[in-house]
């Protein structure tokens, strides 16, 4: 399975299949509470109200009213200790409160148990299938009983009374005969005294119609619903709804993305086979388009990177040229020269040719290093004036016919000093790439210049040489880069210095500017960079 799409919706399907089992399972659970719910809701009022009956009685008296019932109900009923019950402790702590306790023995049957008396523990126990005619005979027996034993005027607040106190899970009330929702033969015979059983309209309800004698009032109970269990094929045909929705917005979602995903793949084998041109839309701001904005970025370096490996390559290849040529020479020479003093001076020029190579492999590696990223940068605060006289006093004496000096330099408006923030090591070769470059160019003078302001620092170099074509002020700082015309191969350097002066004032946040001097008359070049570092 290598497609996305596959793994994912496989992965769905199996947790949506858990989910039904557990479902079925469920509803299983919730069918059998449900059950015993509508049970102990059916028998509640009726074994409430003949427990509360045989309380007071004496056990003749109590055996002879259980027959009676018994017959009208047509099931067995008993009394029993509590303890010969086979009850779990929480079923008999629910009796004790005052509950019914139903126990499911079959299908559609269950054991009912009602407390009838605390102190001798006794309990009044009957085995209860569906909805009856004797069950609902029996009640409207009971409650009939109840109600004649009050004026009549009386007899439907008594109802009401026992309705709350009993806890029936039905409704029941007395109505006048001519209210009734019954035919004129169910009429009839509720006239004579019978009971009388109803289908409700939409024929899944019962309910039961009784007269009482001697009263204009009609007992009816109901209605009185079946407990219908949830059907197992409604949730199948749920779950398998939900895998056909969750599948088809599945598939929506993730063929886009494996799309896209394999646009990133395609391209990064174009890339590898070295079209590096090569780019992907970076559409969206979801993780692929973020994805796709990052690998253009790496494409776009890499282009970058392995140009400027070529061109250095190139670069580094003519620069040995000329050293490495001129060492073949010196040793050709050395063999054909007659004197010990021909021979001396090739050695001298041979010399300065290894420390040429040795000077053009340092910057090199300087270079290189500096191009593989940023390093860890140690920010510190610094003294800017204390910087320019330091390199001043270092490189000044190493030409004498060009005098190195301190031009203007302006303090920040508050007083606060020349202090800057940067990485003092990189900041002092920046500054000495830039005046041994202005050294070798000038004719008799250099001169150091600063500004320190509240937000952002400027250095400028200037020297009274030759000065930079503008033509060239785009391209003088990349490496290897060198303007004969004007500043000629006898000066000496490599053309990396101000390629590494670029990048160390770039890891500042500044920029490094050549312009025309406006003293001096030749070349000068501007470190610009906050004066305060972000965090």
């Amino acid at each position: 399975m290598n497609s996305i799409f596959l793994r994912i919706y496989g992965g769905m399907l199996g947790v949506l299949v858990l989910v039904a089992l557990l479902g079925v399972l469920t509803l299983h659970l919730v069918n059998q509470v449900r059950g015993e719910q509508y049970r102990e809701r059916l028998a509640h009022g009726t074994f409430t109200l003949m427990a509360d009956n045989l309380k007071p009685m004496i056990a003749i008296d109590q055996t002879r009213a259980l027959a009676a019932w018994g017959r009208l109900m047509g099931i067995p009923l008993e009394l029993i200790a509590l303890k010969d019950t086979a009850l779990d402790s929480g079923d008999r702590s629910r009796m004790l409160r005052g509950q019914v306790v139903v126990e499911q023995t079959g299908p559609h049957a269950a054991k009912v148990y009602r407390l009838v008396s605390d102190s001798e523990q006794l309990v009044l126990s009957g085995e209860v299938g569906q909805i009856s005619e004797q069950l609902a005979r029996a009640t409207i027996y009971l409650l009939i009983d109840e109600l004649v034993r009050v004026p009549v005027a009386e007899q439907p607040q008594r109802l009401n009374t026992l309705k709350l106190e009993k806890g029936f899970g039905f409704d029941m009330r007395l109505i006048r005969l001519d209210k009734a929702d019954m035919d004129v033969d169910q009429r009839r015979r509720v006239d004579e005294g019978d009971t009388v059983m109803a289908l409700g309209k939409g024929g899944d309800s019962i309910r039961v119609f009784a007269g009482m004698v001697n009263t204009p009032w009609v007992l009816e109970i109901g209605p009185l619903y079946q407990m219908n269990p949830y059907p197992p094929e409604l949730l199948v045909l749920i779950g398998f709804l939900g895998l056909c929705l969750i599948g088809l917005v599945v598939y929506l979602l993730v063929r886009r993305l494996e799309r896209r995903l394999l646009g990133l793949e395609a391209a990064a084998t174009r890339i590898a086979k070295g079209s590096l041109e090569t780019r992907v839309p970076a559409s969206g701001s979801d993780s692929v388009g973020r994805l796709a904005s990052a690998f253009n970025g790496m494409a776009e370096h890499l282009q970058r990177s392995l140009s400027m490996q070529r061109e250095l390559v190139r670069a580094v290849s003519h620069e040995l040229r000329t050293p490495v040529a001129r060492l073949r020479f010196g040793l050709e020479m050395i063999g054909e020269a007659t004197t010990e003093a021909a021979r001396d001076k090739y050695r001298v020029g041979m010399d300065s040719d290894i420390q040429d190579l040795d000077k053009l492999v340092d910057e090199m590696l300087t270079y290189a290093r500096l191009e593989q990223g940023s390093p860890t940068l140690n920010f510190q605060r610094i003294s800017l004036d204390a910087l320019v006289n330091q390199v001043i006093a270092e490189l000044a004496p190493l030409r004498a016919t060009v005098m190195v000096s301190r031009g203007e330099c302006v303090a920040s408006a508050d007083n606060d000093g020349a202090w800057v923030e940067a990485e003092p090591r990189y900041l002092h070769r920046a500054l000495q790439n830039l005046v041994s470059n202005a050294m070798r160019h000038a004719e008799t003078q250099v001169r150091v210049s600063y500004q320190v302001g509240p937000e952002r620092c400027r250095i400028d170099i200037e020297d009274d040489g030759p000065g930079v074509p503008e033509s060239a002020w785009e391209r003088i700082f990349k490496p290897f880069m060198r303007v004969d015309d004007s500043r000629t191969r006898a000066s000496g350097g490599h053309g990396l210095g101000l390629s590494i002066v670029r990048r160390i004032i770039h890891w500042h946040g500044g920029r490094a500017l050549i312009s025309q001097s406006q003293n001096l008359g030749g070349a000068c070049f501007s470190l610009a960079w906050p004066r305060q570092q972000k965090p």
